[in-house]
């Protein structure tokens, strides 16, 4: 036969003869009685997970219009299945059953934030922890409050009054009627105004 020929050029193969030519070391379709290569993966269902069949583009189609993981489980193996997708399917315990934890939590406990007799503190971690806690006041006012006062200029011993008096203030001297009509500093003006919303929101006003 000449390759050069016309005539071979208009030979075509079908797609379905196409898809049954495989190659001897390529997997088969896992479908019964079918001889074309197995491309796709499809999972083997329930009990099985991380197992798949072989099939080839029109029975994987085939199989996945019908796959449903949870065929033949009742109503109360469902809940079940769905209370332990909460959890990731892991293992749980409750506060105190699981006695090797128990165990650990007990012999690793500190004792008026120092590390208890079961305890080696090699290098008095626990110890300058704790010391370091007690050597440090309790802050007095949380962050929002500290940068609210920040911005009216106060530290965090200022009280209501000479809170009020910082804001009367300062609304005073940023205010546009103040300035002759000048609004170049409202961007000020409004930082203060939401500064002192802030303190009364947290009852420091």
């Amino acid at each position: 036969m000449n390759i050069n020929s016309r005539l071979f050029d208009s030979i075509r193969i079908g797609s379905s003869e196409a898809e049954a030519v495989v190659d001897s070391d390529a997997p088969r379709c896992d479908h019964p009685g079918c001889a074309r290569a197995g491309e796709f993966r499809a999972p083997k269902g329930r009990g099985r997970e991380g197992q798949f069949f072989l099939f080839c583009k029109e029975h994987v189609k085939a199989y996945n219009a019908t796959y449903n993981y949870f065929a033949g489980m009742d109503d109360d193996a469902l809940a079940a299945y769905q209370k332990q997708e909460e959890i990731g399917h892991r293992p749980t315990w409750k506060l105190g059953v699981n006695s090797q934890a128990a165990r650990m939590s007990q012999r690793g406990r500190l004792r008026n934030g120092e590390a208890g007799p079961d305890m080696h503190d090699a290098f008095n971690l626990f110890g300058a922890r704790s010391k370091q806690q007690a050597a440090q006041p309790e802050a007095r006012v949380g962050v929002v409050a500290r940068k609210a006062l920040d911005t009216l200029g106060l530290d965090d011993t200022a009280d209501s009054a000479a809170i009020k008096a910082r804001y009367k203030e300062l609304v005073k001297r940023f205010h546009p009627d103040a300035n002759g009509g000048d609004r170049s500093r409202e961007g000020t003006l409004q930082e203060i105004l939401k500064a002192y919303q802030q303190l009364k929101s947290v009852g420091m006003v």
